[in-house]
């Protein structure tokens, strides 16, 4: 009966990212007041985890805001105290969330990517749901929340979503001679191949923390596999289709052009100077497969507003190129969010803190103060950043946008298709090996 459940859960995942953009035209007003009511009774503790840490340059723009948010919530609620945690993000996602919420002592606020962990999380009975506490809020969002949904019911809010693609250093380029974007793989292919002539690494990937090195296999298979098995697979983990072996075996033709820097198995994403970020940031690599974050993480790197602001002029973006074959539609692209969830057993205050973090003026603070994707429709405007405008646009245009594939398919079969991928990645994997990875996994669910 769970797996049923999930089926059902995953199914509207898999079907959310038309309303997702459609969610960028919807309108309405500031739904979420929480920071305006005044309160009073007795002392309530939110304990809020999230995953904005400070970059190397001990700047932390979003973390700042966060730490804005809670003072103004407290200060319009005299009775609540909330005490933040901040903690790196892939020891929050993969070790102490999942720990503290089998412990049952779980923060009352914490980092939600919704999708298959979501559902897996709500089956367990860990979340608090949130559908008619916060009706007008989640009208507000629009289809942006369907990730973070559960058999019609929403546990969660997300606070961004986009779509990912490849940054580029364009002083790189020029200096290897490259012209123009690449659209297609021999178009990268070529690309790659002139920067390495003028010793230039031409790509960072972070495949120490497992996902970034995924997310080209997802991309792969975004290529190879239509929408149609696609989106099947997040509710039936049937994954016989050729297409999907297809995808490992365009992935390792890939690594075999040796696009990477050296060690690259142990190279995280975002920590420090020889991470996959910090690399493109000082101009040691030319690109990295990356999400719609990436604009302020590689901020996180450089000391100064005049670094920021020539790091920036400097920085370019574009989707994944198109392979030469597969039934998969050139223009789709891969994307995800961000978001909250209170703990089942949170204090009520927890639903209308969460409906203070979307409200429509923190959502265009995170936008300006932050340069990150709001989800709120008024905020929409407050995007300045020129490469998250693009962004935007590619996934208005996209014709459709497929959640991360390890959060549709939950912890299981997400981590069995992310070790699978890395082992790809490191020489003792197959594309079979992945797509058998991910069936046995899908088989003890």
């Amino acid at each position: 009966m769970a797996h049923m459940r999930r089926m059902t859960a995953l199914a509207a995942i898999a079907a959310s990212s038309a309303l997702v953009l459609a969610a960028c035209s919807n309108s309405g007003d500031d739904a979420s007041p929480g920071a305006t009511d005044g309160g009073g009774g007795e002392p309530v503790t939110l304990t809020w985890w999230h995953n904005a840490v400070a970059g190397d340059n001990g700047e932390n723009p979003l973390g700042d805001l966060w730490q804005a948010v809670a003072d103004e919530y407290e200060a319009a609620h005299p009775n609540v105290t909330i005490e933040i945690e901040q903690i790196q993000n892939e020891d929050l996602q993969r070790t102490r969330i999942p720990t503290a919420l089998q412990s049952g002592d779980a923060p009352d606020v914490f980092q939600q990517w919704g999708g298959g962990e979501l559902a897996a999380q709500v089956e367990a009975g860990y979340l608090m749901d949130l559908s008619d506490t916060l009706g007008d809020t989640i009208s507000n969002l629009g289809g942006s929340v369907a990730p973070w949904q559960f058999d019609g019911m929403t546990y969660g809010l997300p606070f961004q979503f986009g779509v990912e693609g490849i940054w580029y250093r364009k002083s790189l380029f020029e200096q290897a001679g490259i012209t123009a974007e690449p659209t297609t793989m021999d178009e990268l292919n070529a690309d790659v191949q002139k920067l390495k002539d003028a010793s230039i690494v031409p790509i960072a990937v972070g495949a120490g923390d497992k996902w970034p090195a995924a997310h080209w296999w997802y991309n792969f298979a975004l290529r190879s596999c239509s929408k149609d098995v696609l989106q099947a697979s997040g509710t039936t983990f049937d994954f016989s289709d050729p297409c999907w072996v297809q995808a490992g075996k365009d992935l390792e033709a890939f690594i075999a052009t040796n696009p990477f820097q050296p060690d690259f198995t142990s190279t995280v994403a975002q920590t420090g100077a020889t991470s996959s970020a910090g690399m493109v940031a000082t101009g040691t690599a030319a690109m990295e497969l990356m999400g719609h974050w990436n604009a302020f993480v590689y901020d996180g790197f450089m000391e100064t507003d005049e670094d920021k602001a020539a790091l920036s002029d400097d920085l370019g973006w574009f989707p994944m190129p198109a392979t030469a074959s597969g039934k998969g539609d050139p223009t789709a692209a891969l994307g995800g969010g961000d978001g909250f969830s209170c703990y089942v057993d949170a204090p009520a205050e927890c639903a209308d803190f969460l409906a203070y973090i979307v409200s429509d003026d923190v959502q265009k603070r995170f936008a300006t103060d932050v340069g990150g994707l709001p989800v709120a429709p008024a905020a929409a405007d407050s995007v300045t950043n020129a490469n998250l405008k693009e962004l935007a646009a590619v996934a208005s245009g996209a014709a459709y946008v497929q959640l991360w594939l390890d959060t549709t398919y939950g912890p299981n079969v997400g981590g069995a298709m992310n070790d699978g991928i890395v082992a790809v990645f490191g020489g003792s994997g197959d594309a079979q090996g992945v797509v058998d990875g991910m069936t046995a996994a899908a088989a003890t669910q």
